[in-house]
């Protein structure tokens, strides 16, 4: 094993720690044996806030940053807020990455979604469609303010010589989500739907849309350790994602996906609902698909281990007494 770029008591900076992917990768770094990790809550510390975040990196100088810190949801919350989806994420991560430089953060890592690609990218998405056609208009404002963030990062690399790298995770899940069905993903939405109808004692269970559409869906546990992998990557491995004409960009998942209906199932299995699922057609179903290309990331040595029965299986019991 190559001797990890981050020494044990290095300097790490997780915005979003409370968040389904900030508190994963404090459960990874903790695990892993590092020390130093820096969290600050909302009340502590306002990202929207560029003269507090500017003064928080000034006195702490972080070595490393893992920028998790975002506005998320679902469908119906990115189509109500569209205005706050792309406001409060550019200003959040143009807030952290300029503090980032000006105090000379050694790498950051910039995490976004692979909503980030075109509607009807190829599949499975390649790193290099970024840009190449249109949009899922559904949230579209999120998604621009992610791409923001990775010519961010790409920009300062080049004019600065930063080393920042753009990590996108395929559809995460985990015991951290938000399980609130007017705001949430697919997945939490699906385990909260099942839990109260098993709760309530219903035959049926009703989920969006057709069915049809195919979601690849990553452990938040196993994206973490995919974080912390790459910022330990030697020079020499890192050095092959930052380069001068293409963005820093990687993108993280299993490279595996399955139909919303046979999600539903799975679901269905793992917490005990024994009644029929119904597709409520009138409701949207979002993009087609969504499969991440991560041949890139495989290539560096990095593969999932958390098969998604088994992720379902963890996250349920993490919370079924809390839904």
């Amino acid at each position: 094993m190559p001797t990890p770029h981050m020494k044990p008591d290095a300097r790490i900076y997780i915005a979003g720690h409370r968040g389904l992917v900030g508190s994963a990768i404090v459960r990874s770094l903790q695990q892993q044996g590092y020390t130093n990790l820096i969290t600050r809550s909302r009340a502590e510390l306002d990202l929207l806030d560029a003269t507090a975040v500017a003064n928080f990196f000034g006195e702490i100088k972080p070595e490393y940053v893992v920028l998790a810190a975002a506005k998320v949801g679902g469908i119906l919350a990115n189509n109500t807020y569209p205005a706050d989806f792309i406001r409060d994420n550019l200003s959040i991560q143009t807030n952290i990455i300029d503090s980032a430089y000006k105090t000379n953060v050694d790498r950051l890592l910039f995490l976004g979604s692979s909503c980030i690609y075109p509607k009807l990218a190829p599949q499975p998405m390649p790193e290099s469609c970024l840009l190449t056609g249109p949009l899922e208009p559904t949230n579209r404002p999120y998604a621009l303010a992610k791409i923001a963030g990775i010519e961010m990062c790409w920009s300062y690399n080049r004019q600065y010589g930063t080393r920042y790298l753009a990590a996108m995770p395929t559809n995460l899940y985990g015991p951290g989500d938000n399980f609130d069905l007017n705001t949430s993903h697919v997945l939490p939405a699906l385990i909260r739907k099942t839990a109260q109808a098993i709760q309530s004692g219903a035959s049926e269970l009703t989920v969006w849309g057709t069915g049809t559409p195919r979601r690849e869906l990553l452990y938040s546990d196993d994206l973490a350790q995919a974080c912390t992998f790459l910022l330990n990557l030697d020079d020499e491995h890192y050095n092959t994602l930052l380069l001068e004409d293409a963005p820093p960009l990687i993108n993280i998942g299993t490279g595996e996906d399955i139909t919303i209906r046979e999600l539903a199932e799975t679901v269905a299995r793992v917490l005990g609902f024994q009644g029929s699922l119904v597709f409520d057609t009138t409701k949207p179903d979002g993009t087609p698909r969504k499969l991440m290309d991560v041949t890139r990331l495989h290539t560096l040595g990095w593969h999932h281990t958390t098969s998604l029965e088994q992720g379902i299986r963890l996250t349920w019991d993490a919370v079924r007494d809390t839904l």
